[in-house]
């Protein structure tokens, strides 16, 4: 059998522009999985709404969610890997936000329990409406109402994401950028500027090299479509990156292939698992 991790990104790569996995792509990864092969995703999302996006996917796998921040288990989402903060570096990264009148979303883990907090007043626009997305969903119990920044920090932190106009989270990037793991991007739907902050040694790289480690695998083959999947590019042994994917990325790919609305993904790993009579 192949000991090759096969590790896909979602948003713009895995997923189609509906934010869905197709039929299509959910039966190749069931039936891949069932035969024996190490597949996997490595996304921005949460582990909720990372399993709502991929629900046709019935399998259980390890996936890597938060940028590399956790590893967890598709099923029971129990964590088999984290990262955190320090309290020292929560204040610092807090701070640096208020500094320059941003309130980010600060993501951690309370009382056994992932969360993320919001100051309802103090979200923008765009902001807000990321909030909505998670708390109008009756499945999704993460949102935690807070009502002053003392509140922010409670629990385990392990990630910041803020939402804003660009010339504001430009300072704080450009202040942090060296001291811990910043993505400074725009979100591929709505073309908001994103600045999300993880500790320095989380990414889906180091990630993606637990992943191979926990599940005895040799070498990594990933696929990707945006700038926050460099890393992951960088330490895979083969690395593909769909046609809708940032010119970045597709410098740096073994090979481009169709889009992510053509389940580019799904069928690049039925060619490669027919030719060895893997899929039928």
């Amino acid at each position: 059998m192949d000991n090759t991790l096969y590790l896909s990104d979602l948003d713009g790569t895995l997923l189609r522009s509906n934010q869905r996995t197709s039929a299509f792509t959910n039966d190749v990864v069931n039936r891949l999985v069932d035969a024996g092969v190490h597949f996997s995703y490595a996304t921005a999302r949460s582990v909720d709404t990372a399993v709502r996006v991929t629900k046709g996917i019935e399998v259980d796998i390890p996936v890597i969610v938060h940028n590399g921040a956790f590893i967890v288990d598709s099923v029971t989402r129990r964590a088999l890997y984290s990262a955190k903060f320090t309290p020292e570096e929560e204040s610092l990264i807090y701070g640096a936000f208020l500094a320059h009148g941003l309130y980010p979303l600060s993501y951690a883990v309370i009382d056994g329990r992932n969360r993320f907090s919001y100051l309802r007043e103090k979200c923008g626009k765009e902001q807000w409406a990321f909030v909505l997305s998670r708390t109008s969903n009756a499945e999704d119990h993460r949102a935690r109402e807070i009502y002053s920044t003392d509140e922010a920090l409670d629990g385990d932190v392990y990630y910041f994401a803020c939402i804003d106009d660009e010339e504001k989270l430009r300072p704080v990037y450009e202040f942090l950028k060296d001291k811990f793991r910043c993505i400074f991007s725009r979100d591929i739907y709505t073309d908001a500027p994103w600045l999300e902050i993880l500790p320095k040694y989380a990414s889906k790289a180091s990630a993606a090299k637990i992943l191979k480690e926990k599940l005895g695998c040799d070498r990594i083959v990933c696929f990707g479509d945006e700038i926050n999947d460099i890393p992951m590019f960088e330490i895979a042994d083969e690395k593909y990156a769909v046609a809708n994917a940032a010119p970045e990325l597709k410098a740096l790919a073994t090979a481009v292939i169709g889009s992510n609305d053509e389940d580019a993904v799904a069928k690049w790993l039925v060619k490669k698992f027919s030719s060895c009579g893997v899929l039928s």
